[in-house]
C-alpha cells in the first residue's frame, strides 16, 4: 500500500452518540441559514476521513461564503480532528460532532452537506439528505447502476443541487482535451485509450480483530452485509471489497472515464457494448478486480479500451491524437496544430469552474443551476465503471441500451444492477 501511495500522484494530491457537549444551540434557518444577513451557506460534513478532511473540509474552510456547523464520522478520532480544524479556523468552539449522520440531516440550520463516506453509503445518505431539504455534494461513485437511477429521480423531484464530487472538470488539461476533441481538432474520433492504476498490493487480512473503541463499526457497515471487523476492511481499504466499492475501476474510472465521455459527447448516454477479462485477489479479504483489460463500443463507432498502468488518457481521430501521460500530465498531441489550436467563439465551449468542485457547488447553491458534474452525468460515468466490472465478473460480452439503461436480453446481468440492503436500511424511490 505504501508503495502504491508513493507512485500515484493523485493520491498525494487528494490525501494531503448525540451531539457532543458544547454543541451550538439549534437556531431557525432564517438566523443561520441562507437567509441570514451574512448570506453564508451552512454546511454539515458527513465522513471526515483522509479525503473528507484533507481535501474537502480544508477547501470548504477557505470559502468565505460557507460556514461549517457540524462534523460527523463513525470514528471519533477522525471526527474530533475535523472538529478541531473547524474550530481553529473560526476561532471558536461551536462546531458540533455526532457519529449519526441523521442528526446532521435533522438540523434545520444546515443548508447543505458534504458526504465523504465509503461508496456503499453514498447514495443512501444523499437521498436521505435531499429528502431532508439539503443540497448535496457527494463523493463518487454509486455502488450499483440502479442506485444512480434512484438518486437522479430524487434530486430532480425535490429540485435540489447535487454535485458529483471530483476535481477533473476544473483541471485545465482535461478540459482542454475534451474541447479539442469536441471541436474536431483530431478529426473524427475513433478510439479512446484509458489507463487506470493497478490495485494496491493485497490481498488483505480477513482475520477478525477487536473493534477499536473509537469506531462505531455497526454504523460503518450500515446497509452492507454483516462482517467481522478487521483493520484491512475499513477506512481507505474499503475500496478493494465488493460489499463497499467497485475497486480500482470505480475509484479511478470515475475520473478518466468522465473526461472520455465528455470528449465523446456521450456524457448523458454511454456505450452499447462492453467486454473484458480480469483477475481477482484470491485467499484474502480483497475481492475486487486486480488486473483488467476492457473494451467498450459506442453507437457512434468509437472504441474505448481500459487497461492498468500509469493513469493516462488518449483520444485518437482520423486527423491525429491528443492526450496526456500520468495523472494531471500536460496535454500532448500528434501535431503543434492540434496542441495550439484556438477554440473560436462560435465553437463548443464546455462549462467548467477553474476554482474547483467546492466553489462550483456553492455557486450553484446560490444560482440553483446544475454544477459542472451533476447527478445525471455522475450516474452515467459510474455506470461505465459498473459495466466493466460486470463484464469481467460474468466473463462475456454484454450488450447495453443506454437509452433504457438495461441489458439487452440478459437477465443474469440485469439482476446484478442492484443489491439488497441490510435491515433496517433501505433505498426506495421518493414517496409521492
Amino acid at each position: 500500500m505504501d508503495e502504491f501511495m508513493k507512485t500515484i500522484t493523485r493520491r498525494q494530491f487528494v490525501r494531503m452518540g448525540a451531539l457532543a457537549a458544547g454543541a451550538p444551540m439549534l437556531m431557525p434557518s432564517n438566523v443561520l441559514g441562507a437567509d441570514a444577513p451574512s448570506k453564508k451557506i451552512t454546511v454539515g460534513f458527513i465522513g471526515t476521513g483522509d479525503h473528507g478532511t484533507q481535501w474537502n473540509l480544508r477547501r470548504y474552510l477557505k470559502q468565505e461564503d460557507a460556514r461549517v456547523l457540524a462534523v460527523c464520522d463513525v470514528d471519533s478520532e477522525r471526527m474530533q480532528f475535523a472538529r478541531d480544524l473547524v474550530n481553529e479556523q473560526y476561532k471558536n468552539r461551536d462546531c458540533a460532532m455526532t457519529k449519526d449522520f441523521r442528526e446532521v440531516l435533522d438540523r434545520k440550520d444546515i443548508d447543505a452537506v458534504m458526504i465523504s463516506t465509503p461508496d456503499h453509503w453514498h447514495t443512501l445518505i444523499s437521498v436521505m439528505a435531499i429528502r431532508a431539504g439539503k443540497d448535496v455534494q457527494c463523493e463518487k461513485p454509486t455502488l450499483t447502476i440502479d442506485e444512480g437511477k434512484v438518486l437522479i429521480e430524487t434530486v430532480r423531484k425535490h429540485g435540489k443541487v447535487f454535485q458529483t464530487s471530483t476535481e477533473d472538470r476544473s483541471l485545465p488539461m482535461y478540459h482542454r482535451m475534451a474541447e479539442l476533441v469536441r471541436n474536431g481538432r483530431v478529426g473524427k474520433l475513433t478510439r479512446i485509450e484509458v489507463i487506470l492504476p493497478k490495485q494496491p498490493n493485497g490481498p488483505g487480512n480477513p482475520t477478525p480483530q477487536p473493534v477499536p473503541p473509537e469506531l462505531d463499526y455497526e454504523m460503518w457497515l450500515g446497509p452492507a452485509p454483516a462482517a467481522p471487523y478487521t483493520k484491512d476492511r475499513v477506512h481507505f481499504n474499503f475500496r478493494w471489497i465488493q460489499d463497499y466499492s467497485g475497486g480500482i475501476i470505480c475509484d479511478w474510472g470515475t475520473h478518466l472515464f468522465d473526461t472520455a465521455q465528455w470528449a465523446n459527447n456521450t456524457e448523458r448516454s454511454g456505450p452499447v457494448e462492453v467486454e473484458g477479462t480480469g483477475t481477482f485477489w484470491d485467499g484474502g479479504l480483497y475481492n475486487t478486480v486486480k488486473e483488467y483489460d476492457v473494451t467498450y463500443r459506442y453507437a457512434n463507432g468509437v472504441v474505448m479500451t481500459c487497461r492498468p498502468g500509469n493513469p493516462s488518457i488518449k483520444f485518437i481521430g482520423t486527423e491525429g491524437w491528443v492526450g496526456n501521460t500520468g495523472w494531471t500530465g500536460k496535454v500532448e498531441a500528434s501535431s503543434d496544430k492540434i496542441l495550439n489550436a484556438v477554440i473560436g467563439p462560435e465553437e463548443v465551449h464546455l462549462y467548467t469552474n477553474p476554482a474547483g468542485e467546492h466553489r462550483d457547488f456553492l455557486d450553484c447553491v446560490k444560482s440553483r443551476k446544475d454544477p459542472y458534474f451533476p447527478v445525471d452525468i455522475g450516474h452515467r460515468v459510474a455506470t461505465v465503471c459498473h459495466l466493466a466490472n460486470l463484464a469481467i465478473q460474468l466473463g462475456r460480452k454484454l450488450k447495453w441500451d443506454p437509452q433504457t439503461e438495461r441489458f439487452i436480453n440478459d437477465a443474469e446481468a440485469e439482476a446484478l444492477c442492484s443489491r439488497p440492503m441490510r435491515s433496517p436500511w433501505k433505498l426506495t424511490n421518493s414517496p409521492a
